[in-house]
């Protein structure tokens, strides 16, 4: 029986799936350029190549990313099987507190990192590996010209921002405490990718999102730099949980993340060095 890794994906839809395959993930590559409208929730199940030993949970940041990375993980371990699974991580920190199992987990801050150590969660030391910062995203052409985030206080302005329990809703906060601002947003989202959709389908006027979201959205936005969000900036660290069955294979996993040839991805995508 070929080992498994399993993993989550953070694409802010919730996507569910068991068991994906090469062709599954580039479906689900598609379906997240897709956005979703706003409300949809999908639950994807497929029939996996080999028995599941498990029901896991790994979460990470990116779903683009994280495939590529995957590819080459299976390029490098013949007969391996990475597996996903999509939701947001804060939600997925307490369902690995809850007993949900995991090879891999990999946030998108670190104080969802330190609940899962203090939950005994984690095999060792978790690693940092990338970084991430806020912008703002507009509609194209910024046609509220939206030029600083003390704009983003302007009354009439709809401001969409993460809630404050999501790792992208504490660092908004931070920068409202460096800038000296107080947002009053229209609506808070779970997730960095509902705030992204809440602009890119017109229904906000301006948002707060990542970089890497900025970037993966082109030409759907427009997008301003925060110079107060460089005191704001979100570290991702990876580390292998103890539920894993195979922590040497969940290991190579890390150690691919946070190698060279993982640092080079994580640049494409847009993070920057944690």
């Amino acid at each position: 029986l070929t080992r498994n890794i399993n993993a989550v994906i953070n694409v802010g839809q919730y996507v569910l799936a068991r068991s994906f395959p090469k062709t599954s993930r580039k479906f689900l590559r598609k379906l997240n350029q897709a956005m979703l409208p706003e409300g949809y929730d999908v639950d994807v199940h497929f029939k996996p190549k080999y028995e599941p030993w498990d029901q896991r949970l790994c979460v990470v940041p990116d779903g683009d990313l994280f495939t590529a990375l995957a590819d080459r993980y299976e390029k490098d371990n013949p007969g391996a099987d990475v597996q996903f699974n999509f939701a947001g991580s804060s939600s997925l920190v307490e369902q690995l507190t809850q007993g949900a199992k995991a090879d891999v987990f990999a946030s998108a801050d670190a104080n969802n990192m330190t609940k899962a150590a203090k939950a005994g969660l984690l095999a060792g030391t978790p690693v940092n590996f990338a970084s991430n910062t806020l912008v703002i995203v507009t509609p194209p052409g910024n046609p509220k010209q939206v030029n600083n985030f003390g704009d983003l206080a302007r009354p009439g302005l709809n401001v969409v921002v993460c809630a404050r329990q999501v790792p992208c809703g504490t660092a908004a906060r931070k920068v409202e405490k460096i800038a000296g601002v107080e947002l009053k947003p229209v609506s808070e989202e779970t997730s960095v990718t509902d705030v992204l959709n809440k602009v890119t389908s017109g229904q906000a006027d301006a948002g707060l999102v990542y970089e890497t979201d900025a970037r993966s959205a082109g030409d759907k936005v427009s997008k301003v730099d925060i110079p107060q969000a460089a005191s704001a900036v979100n570290i991702y660290p990876i580390g292998v949980l103890k539920s894993s069955a195979d922590a040497a294979a969940a290991q190579r996993f890390v150690d691919l993340v946070t190698s060279d040839t993982g640092r080079q991805t994580l640049a494409q995508f847009g993070f920057a060095k944690p």
